[in-house]
C-alpha cells in the first residue's frame, strides 16, 4: 500500500469527542505536527471524518 503523509492544520479546541480521538488515533497532538501512514481503508475513515483539520500528502 502506498504511504501517506498527514499535518495537523487546525486546532483540535472545541471539537466534538470523537474527532479528537480520531486525531490522537492518528497520533496527532499538537498543530502542525506530522505522521505517516500506511494507507488502508481504516486509515482513509479516519482522514474522511477529519479532513477539515488536517492536510495528506503521498510520500513517494
Amino acid at each position: 500500500m502506498a504511504t501517506i503523509r498527514v499535518k495537523q492544520i487546525r486546532s483540535q479546541i472545541k471539537r466534538p469527542a470523537d474527532q479528537k480521538k480520531t486525531m490522537q488515533a492518528l497520533g496527532l497532538r499538537k498543530m502542525n505536527q506530522v505522521v505517516e501512514h500506511e494507507l488502508n481503508p481504516q486509515i482513509e475513515g479516519m482522514l474522511a471524518k477529519v479532513a477539515h483539520l488536517i492536510e495528506v500528502e503521498e510520500v513517494k
